[in-house]
């Protein structure tokens, strides 16, 4: 398995055993794709984007992972609630990956905006992952 969707699965399973979040959107709003029809909250893991990180003595990778939250309700309020609950869930968290070791998962950024294309309100959130594989 790949240290990306290796890093996938374990954050999905740290999001939807969050007790906060899963509050916020329900047993099924943590996805890996937006679904079609209407659906919010929706919690989205919209995708990993990884880049060699190796250095002289040891191999490894880069990751920013970029998690969308999606609010039908008026205002910022709810998409804000629903990234606090992902940035204390994620930042810094100790997460195990299959066949690789998690150097670190940092929370790089949080971007709040009005979807322009639908009634939605959206937070883009950005994590700075590293990993290496198992020795």
């Amino acid at each position: 398995m790949s240290a990306a969707s290796a890093l996938q699965k374990a954050i999905f399973a740290r999001l939807s055993g969050d007790a906060a979040l899963t509050a916020l959107v329900g047993a099924n709003g943590i996805t890996d794709r937006r679904p079609d029809g209407p659906a919010a909250p929706l919690l989205v893991i919209a995708g990993i984007d990884s880049i060699d990180h190796s250095t002289a003595s040891e191999t490894g990778e880069e990751h920013v992972v970029t998690l969308e939250a999606w609010s039908e309700a008026a205002g910022h309020r709810q998409v804000q609630a629903m990234a606090v609950a992902v940035r204390a869930a994620l930042d810094d968290a100790a997460l195990v990956l299959a066949g690789h070791h998690l150097v670190l998962l940092f929370h790089r950024d949080t971007r709040l905006r009005r979807d322009g294309k639908s009634r939605f309100h959206r937070a883009e959130m950005r994590f700075r992952a590293v990993t290496e594989p198992h020795a």
